[in-house]
């Protein structure tokens, strides 16, 4: 079974977040950061990673994902700050899994 990913993407500190989740996450966020397929992220120019928790089965990432796209703003920007307060790009981090 492959391991999952939910995270969340950003332009800026604070600023318009993607919630997502993927079987592939360095693949995934480089396809967000090079604007690979044209959609939300694309429009919004989010490039930069900020926030992911792993999973080992695809429903429950999918219900954490469903279930984080129902938080108001203010959660979700508590979580990655508690977890990320810099609003650091984690794409260094994640570019060798």
């Amino acid at each position: 079974m492959k391991q999952m990913s939910v995270y969340m993407m950003t332009n800026r500190p604070q600023g318009v977040l993607y919630i997502g989740v993927t079987g592939n996450l360095p693949r995934r966020v480089w396809q967000h950061r090079t604007h690979a397929l044209p959609g939300f992220t694309d429009r919004y120019n989010l490039e930069r990673l900020v926030w992911f928790e792993t999973h080992e089965a695809a429903p429950k990432a999918i219900r954490r994902e469903k279930s984080l796209k129902h938080w108001n703003r203010a959660w979700k920007l508590a979580l990655i700050e508690q977890a990320n307060p810099l609003w650091r790009d984690l794409w260094p981090e994640i570019n060798g899994l």
